[in-house]
């Protein structure tokens, strides 16, 4: 599966409709974003079975100020609709498969109920 193109309206629904999501950040005059662009791809070939999406940064600039994207590339990981890894910096291809491995390892019962524990913690 190739990688989609991300906008602004298109993100949203592409995460809430898939159960992973990997969105890579990138502009086209980022050198490393070039390098990892060739990684995220075949990772993308590698897992037909999850959404590889990428995200224009210039052609996106409120998007990715509303998601806090000051360094790119930027890699966001979603699972079930929650954002379950963000780093940025260019992974090699070992580094990335580990991403996706342990993605796919997570246990969401646990991933929400920690959220949920969080979220019913007043905050000092």
């Amino acid at each position: 599966m190739a990688t989609t193109e991300l906008t602004g309206s298109t993100i949203g629904p592409t995460i809430k409709e898939n159960g992973i999501v990997l969105i890579d950040f990138w502009a086209e005059w980022c050198g490393p974003c070039k390098r990892f662009g060739p990684v995220f791809e075949e990772s993308s070939e590698n897992h037909p079975d999850i959404v590889h999406a990428k995200v224009d940064t210039e052609a996106e600039q409120e998007l990715a100020a509303e998601l806090q994207i000051f360094s790119i590339p930027t890699l966001m990981g979603f699972r079930d609709g929650i954002l379950v890894f963000n780093q940025a910096g260019a992974l090699p291809a070992p580094a990335l498969a580990q991403v996706v491995d342990a993605i796919q390892a997570l246990d969401m019962d646990e991933v929400r109920a920690t959220i949920a524990a969080k979220a019913s913690t007043p905050t000092a």
